[in-house]
């Protein structure tokens, strides 16, 4: 096999290192393809089957040492973000129409809700503003 017959080996390996990489989402997959790449360019340049082997798993071994904890440190770190109506748990609302036990209206996040006090004693008055504790269908409770 001589270097160009090499070479395009390599980059038909990073291909198919690339392949499962899209279907599964695996960054290690594209990891090994990026070692496989460099394995090309070894063998592009002249390098023997030897040296273009520990070029691949110089880089593959690289990159999932180093780049791995990165990506796993960031993702750790990222906020989780809420939708729907948990997104709305702890926003602060205003009172349309007077809120007890029995129910009323509020003003969450630029819409009218129908609402209820979480403590049934609990009163509030037009133009005051509440907490939003719970969603509870599509009635918020509130304090």
């Amino acid at each position: 096999m001589d270097s160009i017959d090499a070479w395009v080996w390599w980059l038909v390996v990073a291909v198919g290192l690339g392949i499962p990489l899209v279907l599964t989402a695996m960054p290690e997959f594209g990891m090994l393809a990026v070692g496989a790449g460099a394995g090309a360019l070894t063998a592009g340049l002249g390098g023997g089957i030897v040296i273009q082997v520990v070029v691949f798993a110089a880089v593959s071994v690289a990159l999932i040492a180093v780049v791995r904890p990165i990506v796993a440190r960031q993702r750790a770190e990222r906020p989780e973000l809420t939708s729907g109506v948990d997104a709305l748990k702890g926003k602060h609302a205003v009172v349309l129409e007077r809120v007890d036990g029995g129910g009323g209206r509020i003003k969450l996040a630029g819409e009218v809700w129908s609402a209820r006090a979480l403590d049934a004693g609990q009163v509030y008055e037009v133009g005051q503003e509440v907490d939003v504790v719970e969603i509870d269908g599509a009635t918020a409770i509130v304090m």
